[in-house]
């Protein structure tokens, strides 16, 4: 498996921030979340083009999790 970083979805909105949907992604890859969200106001003035009256980004995580080992606890 490969090691996880973070993307930045660049994402359209109506009037008003209302109905967001990503637009599109951007194709810088981030090492921590903190490093994309330094870089969501220069990327968001990089992405004006899209088709929406309001523009915004959102970081998320991309690449591999892995997952604990073990026996799932149980509640009870």
């Amino acid at each position: 498996m490969g090691p996880m970083y973070f993307v930045m979805a660049i994402l359209g909105c109506g009037d008003g921030s209302e109905q967001c949907q990503q637009a599109r992604l951007v194709p810088q890859r981030y090492a921590t979340m903190a490093q994309c969200r330094a870089a969501l106001p220069d990327q968001i003035a990089r992405n004006t083009d899209v088709p929406f009256p309001v523009i915004g980004a959102d970081c998320r995580r991309a690449g591999a999790e892995i997952a604990a080992a073990g026996k799932p606890k149980v509640r009870g």
